[in-house]
């Protein structure tokens, strides 16, 4: 670690209960290490969907990304932190580990919002830890 520079700790966040029990814990363990969070969302272009009332779904936009990172810093106190958020475009992993180059910890929840609930890990909480260049730390419920 550089000490000219702060811990920098990057979190993952798509508005599942785990990514804020993640964001909670990056902001906490910056607090103690004197350092900053970057809270980062990923969005896609999915295939529109509608609900039953003929509405688009659109949590995966980039709107719908900015309205999680909103809900998300509420959620989460982050006084006397540094807190920033960015939003970026593209598959969440790929996001994560280009966000991750020159982090200090990478922080996320064990699975996201992905369809299969019985699974431990979700598939980027897997490739992170895998590829990330720096450590991993992830949060379960």
């Amino acid at each position: 670690m550089d000490y000219e520079r702060s811990f920098l700790i990057v979190v993952g966040v798509d508005g599942s209960p785990e990514s804020i029990s993640a964001l909670r814990w990056a902001v906490d363990e910056a607090r103690v290490r004197h350092g900053r969070v970057r809270l980062i969302t990923s969005w896609s272009y999915p295939p529109r969907t509608a609900d039953v009332d003929g509405e688009f779904i659109d949590d995966r936009s980039e709107c719908g990304a900015e309205r999680i990172q909103a809900v998300a810093l509420d959620a989460v106190p982050s006084d006397g932190v540094a807190v920033t958020g960015t939003i970026v475009q593209g598959p969440p992993a790929s996001v994560l580990l280009d966000a991750a180059d020159g982090a200090d910890l990478l922080i996320v929840g064990s699975r996201g919002l992905g369809g299969f609930s019985g699974l431990l890990l979700g598939s980027v909480s897997s490739q992170l830890i895998h590829h990330a260049p720096c450590p991993v730390l992830v949060i379960r419920s």
